[in-house]
């Protein structure tokens, strides 16, 4: 059973047995990344639990650490259940563009059918940062626009450890 928070009236914040969680820094990968994790269809939480596990075990992808989980209510289509978010610093020698499909990839793997925008997910994932990069092309930018006004990024990611703090503030100093 996690243990809970509220925030406010609208956002609560999970300490789940996985969630926060950190793993030993990795060696020979070039890039570090941070993904905005989320969902809302069927048991999020399980669903973050079994991702941790299976990007484990992916190729060219060492996920190094994760923040608390935080329940947030949906923006742009609002008829649907809160979404469960947090964030994973991960390890990559795959370029910006290889990653994204990647991650598009591990999206379908849990279940995930695109309808329409904003529409209820069983897993979302966002790159937020991919090192210190600025890239704004038709499928990708980054950093991912908006990321400073959602709590479901903000949160989770103060939550991260304190070598992640020092990448968080050199992100969020880039000229854009």
């Amino acid at each position: 059973m996690p243990l809970q928070r509220p925030l406010d009236e609208r956002h609560r914040i999970f300490i789940h047995r996985c969630f926060p969680h950190s793993r030993q820094k990795p060696t020979g990968y070039r890039h570090r990344v941070l993904v905005g994790v989320g969902g809302n269809v069927g048991d999020v939480q399980r669903r973050l639990e079994r991702l941790w596990v299976y990007l484990r075990r992916t190729a060219q992808i060492y996920p190094i650490q994760n923040g608390v989980i935080v329940r947030n209510p949906p923006f742009g289509y609002t008829q649907q259940a809160d979404f469960d978010n947090t964030v994973m610093e991960i390890a990559t020698s795959l370029n910006p563009h290889r990653l994204l499909r990647r991650l598009l990839r591990i999206e379908k793997y849990f279940g995930r059918k695109r309808s329409f925008a904003n529409a209820p997910r069983t897993l979302d994932l966002d790159m937020i940062f991919f090192d210190n990069q600025t890239m704004n092309k038709a499928d990708l930018t980054l950093p991912h626009p908006g990321y400073k006004e959602r709590l479901s990024v903000l949160i989770p990611m103060r939550s991260l450890g304190p070598n992640a703090q020092k990448r968080r503030r050199r992100y969020e100093n880039l000229d854009l």
